[in-house]
């Protein structure tokens, strides 16, 4: 698919054309990785933070949010029940927080390999080439790593990068595919200043790197953030800013699977958000082949802001698991069963 008609799907009015795009995704999801939904456990280990993203509840710069950190002790009893749910996966998941150091994390991913067959993806930011090879080797599977737009303008007003530091990401992805992690990134759709060519180009990219998971979701600013705020949002030209509503994130998600076929496609908590009823159903009805019910402890769950009113954050883990494998057996799926690992490698090995 070509980025003018990648441009022209996101931009059509005409719904008839929306259902044929949301059946000819959900075919080729069908086709491509089947009809089991996969659920991940989201462990958010620590919303401590050291960036000023200018969108995000956890920057630094959020006095307002209580702070913590989660032992060894307490993340393994979260793994143990990961596996008494029968989930595949465990994903561990901060703020960019240099609390969270290389061989503390390391012993951390060492203890869930060697006492549970989970597989281990990791979601810790912009991290040091000397970690992410420490993390490979102590046992961890997967690095999840949102580009968030392609657009370098966009994202630089977006993400203030550390003093003395520039970020790249798709130089980290480089090392990342070369230590043998499974890949997974994204975007947000409807950031203030995004195009529809800028979109466009974002999916173009998944296409060109065909990463392993592929998660998008809507662009919901924190209150207490500059964003939030309204302060100094960029502006596009009328007609070309994208909606960061749900319907555009629908589209997003289905013209990803078809650049994409093989990849692993979350239904986000944000859609949840935006629709409790249906979110989650509906992006799995247009492209999307897993789910990530929380395993965080109810204690830490609110504290974990990256937007407002999250989903469900007042379930409990058990709740949470009994809710997913309701919705997926409703829409006529299944729950998948092992580790979900990437269709997309099982087909190059």
């Amino acid at each position: 698919m070509t980025r003018d008609e990648i441009r022209d799907w996101l931009k059509t009015g005409d719904e008839s054309r929306l259902e044929e795009l949301w059946l000819r995704a959900d075919e080729v999801r069908r086709r491509n990785v089947g009809d089991e939904v996969h659920l991940r456990g989201l462990l958010e280990i620590s919303n401590c933070c050291v960036r000023s993203c200018r969108y995000c509840g956890l920057r630094v710069e959020n006095s307002e949010v209580g702070r913590y950190r989660m032992t060894e002790e307490e993340i393994m009893a979260c793994a143990h029940q990961a596996v008494a749910f029968g989930y595949g996966t465990v994903v561990l998941q901060a703020g960019e927080d240099y609390g969270i150091s290389r061989d503390w994390m390391a012993g951390v991913i060492r203890r869930i390999k060697g006492e549970t067959p989970l597989a281990v993806t990791l979601s810790l930011g912009e991290r040091s080439d000397e970690e992410f090879a420490a993390w490979r080797d102590a046992g961890a599977d997967r690095y999840l790593l949102r580009f968030e737009t392609s657009n370098r303008v966009l994202y630089d007003a977006i993400h203030p990068p550390l003093p003395g530091r520039h970020s790249d990401r798709f130089a980290l992805f480089h090392t990342l595919k070369e230590l043998g992690f499974e890949i997974g990134s994204g975007i947000m759709i409807g950031i203030p200043g995004q195009t529809y060519d800028d979109l466009a180009a974002d999916i173009e990219i998944f296409q060109i790197l065909d990463f392993d998971m592929i998660g998008v979701g809507p662009f919901i600013p924190h209150p207490a953030t500059p964003l939030g705020r309204a302060e100094g949002a960029p502006i596009t030209l009328a007609g070309e800013q994208v909606p960061n509503s749900e319907a555009m994130t629908y589209r997003v998600m289905a013209l990803t699977r078809m650049v994409c076929p093989r990849a692993n496609i979350p239904a986000t908590s944000a859609l949840a958000t935006l629709n409790l009823a249906q979110g989650r159903e509906l992006g799995l009805m247009r492209g999307g082949n897993v789910l990530m019910p929380n395993l965080t402890p109810q204690q830490y769950r609110a504290q974990y802001e990256i937007y407002p009113a999250k989903a469900c954050i007042d379930e409990t883990a058990h709740q949470c698991r009994s809710c997913m494998a309701g919705r997926i057996n409703a829409i006529g799926r299944t729950v998948g069963s092992g580790r979900g690992d990437s269709p997309r490698r099982k087909r190059a090995a």
